[in-house]
């Protein structure tokens, strides 16, 4: 069997550039173009993911750039057929539907994650089953200081998979609170966000659920290194193209 031919966007990027050498590692996968407007010019480097996808064939494009451009960058690779990865965060529930329909008329297939990690994965699909017996939980999402997006891909995903479960309880409704109501956090699928943006975190998630007498708390911290994402990625990349439609979460891939 051929190899799968990858675009990386993001190449030059902290999660993009490892797992474009990770692609270019891999014996059933072929590094075939990367986009970054820095170096762009480069060889296989083009500007924009429309100028790679015009100028090489490509069966997957993976995204790991920015909010500002992940959806359209989504967007081109499904008009071109392409199936995507998508590492970026700062898509809605409103694109995610958008990008589904366009990838079941386009014939392909979506995996984004807001976590390509693992352990991040695993969070997840314990929270959904803790969340079947206990009512009550709120998500503190931590990350660097200078992060563009709240909350992160990887909370936002989390409360909307648990939303999927049932809505937590809250012990106020949110409109009969004194003070400021942006203390309680945003409000993303019926669960409560707290996003901290501080120098030293990447990007750490925290779930806590509380009841009558205790609590269990699950956490997600990633050190300084990209490493946990790339075998995800790697993962998202060879099963992508045996899907049509968007997928959520790495955790959908996991046995």
């Amino acid at each position: 069997m051929p190899p799968v031919r990858v675009c990386v966007a993001g190449i030059t990027g902290w999660t993009g550039k490892p797992v474009a050498e990770a692609v270019g590692a891999a014996a059933d996968l072929e590094l075939v173009a990367g986009v970054s407007r820095t170096a762009a010019g480069e060889p296989n480097v083009y500007p924009s993911v429309a100028d790679a996808l015009d100028a090489v064939h490509v069966h997957v494009l993976v995204d790991f750039t920015s909010a500002a451009v992940v959806k359209d960058n989504v967007l081109a690779a499904l008009g071109h057929g392409v199936a995507v990865v998508v590492g970026s965060s700062g898509l809605t529930g409103g694109d995610y539907a958008e990008i589904d329909a366009r990838a079941r008329e386009a014939g392909v297939g979506v995996i984004a994650a807001g976590n390509f990690s693992l352990l991040a994965a695993l969070l997840l699909r314990s929270a959904a089953e803790i969340a079947r017996h206990v009512p009550a939980w709120e998500i503190l999402d931590y990350a660097s200081a200078g992060k563009p997006d709240v909350p992160s891909g990887t909370s936002r995903e989390l409360a909307e998979r648990l939303g999927t479960v049932r809505p937590p309880e809250l012990g106020r409704p949110l409109d009969e609170l004194q003070g400021p109501r942006e203390a309680r956090g945003a409000t993303v699928a019926g669960t409560q966000i707290h996003s901290v943006r501080l120098p030293s975190f990447v990007v750490s998630t925290e779930i806590v659920f509380g009841a009558p007498g205790e609590r269990l708390v699950l956490r997600h911290d990633p050190g300084e290194s990209p490493a946990p994402y790339v075998a995800g990625t790697l993962l998202a990349v060879r099963r992508v193209g045996g899907l049509v439609g968007l997928s959520r979460g790495l955790d959908s891939l996991l046995g």
